[in-house]
């Protein structure tokens, strides 16, 4: 049986790709969500008329 470095070097390229495409968008996800966190710490908590 004959090992085909062509395909392994593929899937191999293919995982590292979507390694680093998820890491990326990690990132980009964690700065998105403390940026919306700090956002709601420095905002006033908005009443309802109804609660007055």
């Amino acid at each position: 049986m004959e090992i085909n470095y062509v395909i392994v070097g593929l899937v191999g390229l293919a995982v590292l790709i979507l390694l680093i495409w998820l890491i990326r968008r990690n990132r980009k996800d964690r700065k998105n969500l403390e940026r919306k966190l700090n956002l709601s710490d420095l905002e006033p908590e908005k009443h309802r008329d109804e609660e007055i």
